[in-house]
């Protein structure tokens, strides 16, 4: 649905994978909680703005750098109803030069997840790793029954807030 746009929007895949969660096989007592993915991250670049090497896009950061972001929690500390937050990212910048593409940023959106999106709807978050702002939305995962309801609930705001 998104390729097919005018930006041609692809996935980002960071480390090969499309989806970013945070889960364990570790048979900890501790580790036992992350056995089940309880959230899922994915972005969506326009393609001019990426490569693929290797099976992974590489998405540099700028000062025009725009991505799409959706994140799918079934479960969260703070939030026990199943929700999808979806809208754009922007004024992402790095604040390690190590860090310089923002697949290496994925994992904030897993372990410090809470923090990240406190602000939401606009969000504004800073770590000792990065900054970025975002205007997002949500609604429950259940609203969504078909691929209409995707297209008019997700897709059109989440591009409506892109090309603002």
């Amino acid at each position: 649905m998104l390729h097919s746009e005018e930006e041609k929007f692809v996935i980002g895949k960071p480390s090969g994978y499309q989806v970013t969660s945070g889960k364990s096989t570790g048979l900890e007592p501790a580790n036992v909680e992350a056995w089940l993915s309880k959230a899922f991250t994915v972005f969506f670049v326009p393609a001019k703005e990426t490569k693929m090497q290797s099976g992974m896009t590489n998405t540099p950061f700028h000062d025009q750098l725009k991505l799409l972001l959706l994140d799918i929690e079934l479960e969260g500390k703070i939030n026990k109803t199943p929700r999808i937050m979806a809208g754009v990212l922007y004024d992402i910048r790095s604040k390690r030069d190590k860090l310089n593409k923002f697949e290496h940023m994925m994992s904030e959106f897993i372990y410090s997840r809470d923090k990240v999106f406190a602000s939401a709807p606009d969000l504004s978050y800073e770590d000792s790793y990065l900054s970025m702002k975002g205007h997002l939305f949500d609604l429950p995962l259940f609203s969504l029954q078909t691929s209409e309801d995707i297209s008019h609930k997700i897709v059109g705001p989440m591009l409506a807030y892109y090309r603002k």
